[in-house]
């Protein structure tokens, strides 16, 4: 296991994430603490030293698990990480007796990083607050050597990354986000590479293989791929990938299996970064790969349809979100981002005019694909 440097400490260059544990009959909130133990004991004794964990994981049950599995080892062997919940709304204001159960529940006096987790469209607004006192709070946690180091992760866009950075950058120790070389364009990533490089706030790497997608396939580059290091598998290309980006302290990895674990533990004997012709091909391929999904739009935001709307609608981020939410196949992201729109400002509000269409250089039919996303939403 290779190691990062981060301020006093030498993290895995692989970080343990719980959220993704096995469990019993398939039931996600039913961790299997056998199969846990397992797992950790596998990752001790192979060098990982931080775990990732947060209060929604498991239907609640993941720092539970992973505070049992852990609580044999002595706590200066291990790092472990937990979360503030700001992705439920409901949570603000309750900080102080949250804190205190996840101390219980993972069997800590204190954690070696806490985050605010999730920091997004429909949070920030609260996470921005200073009436709650969460900022306060955690701060007060630290001076007290009960939370080491504070950072957050963020699956916002880059405009709401910063709203946040702006009121608590003075205070993160480390950042967390989704980072592999599809979304480093798609979602925008790079901005957010970019700017966190240019404040000095190392990067720690959640769905590096986008939720696996990337450990089946290198998006049809595996043939000229192969060329160059015909003993790697996708898996490989791709935390290689994150291994070659700057600034990336932590490559966290949400695993399921002893099987999943031994073999990404295998990798991270030894760094291996990328060359520039290998970063092109997967960026490359990642392109292409949305590119040729069906469904998909080709808008490029040029911006020429917004004066146009009579809805004043925002068509070029609501086109991004649309193809996110297909070449997803579902997932979270859009349908969060939407939640922090107005109902006069979502797809659904698209009169059908046709004016945005009239003017679009990719001639997309924007009308169509706002009655589209307002279906896919509806499922």
């Amino acid at each position: 296991m290779y190691y990062n440097k981060f301020q006093d400490k030498e993290l895995s260059g692989l970080g343990f994430g719980c959220m993704r544990l096995p469990v019993i009959d398939g039931d996600d909130n039913r961790p299997d603490q056998p199969a846990v133990q397992e797992m950790v004991d596998y990752a001790m004794a192979h060098g990982v030293n931080y775990y990732d964990t947060a209060w929604g994981y498991h239907g609640g049950n993941s720092e539970t698990a992973v505070g049992e599995a852990l609580s044999k080892y002595d706590h200066k062997d291990f790092c472990i990480a937990t979360k503030f919940p700001g992705y439920d709304l409901s949570n603000f204001g309750k900080h102080e007796e949250i804190f205190e159960k996840q101390l219980e529940k993972c069997r800590v006096e204190y954690f070696d990083f806490y985050l605010f987790h999730n920091v997004c469209e429909t949070n920030i607004d609260a996470y921005v607050n200073d009436e709650f006192g969460l900022r306060d709070y955690l701060l007060e946690q630290k001076k007290n050597g009960r939370i080491k180091h504070l950072g957050f992760s963020c699956h916002g866009t880059y405009e709401t990354m910063m709203r946040f950075l702006e009121k608590n950058g003075d205070i993160m120790e480390f950042c967390q986000i989704q980072l592999n070389y599809l979304d480093y364009e798609f979602q925008n990533a790079k901005a957010k590479v970019e700017e966190l490089n240019k404040r000095g706030i190392p990067i720690w790497v959640m769905e590096g293989l986008r939720g696996g997608k990337l450990a089946q396939s290198c998006l049809g580059a595996e043939k000229e791929l192969s060329k160059l290091r015909p003993d790697f598998t996708p898996v490989n290309w791709a935390f290689s990938y994150l291994e070659s980006v700057p600034g990336v302290t932590m490559i966290l990895s949400g695993m399921s299996s002893p099987e999943q674990m031994k073999q990404n533990i295998a990798f991270f004997e030894e760094k291996k970064t990328l060359s520039e012709e290998e970063i092109s091909i997967l960026m490359a391929a990642a392109h292409s790969d949305i590119q040729a999904r069906e469904g998909t739009v080709p808008c490029t935001a040029c911006r020429y349809c917004m004066p146009n709307c009579p809805m004043e609608l925002e068509i070029p981020r609501l086109l991004e979100l649309y193809n996110e939410h297909v070449y997803t196949e579902g997932g979270f992201i859009a349908p969060m981002a939407l939640a922090a729109f107005p109902d006069d400002k979502k797809p659904s509000a698209c009169i059908g005019c046709g004016a945005c269409a009239a003017v679009c250089p990719q001639t997309i039919d924007i009308p169509g694909t706002m009655k589209k996303f307002t279906e896919l939403l509806a499922k």
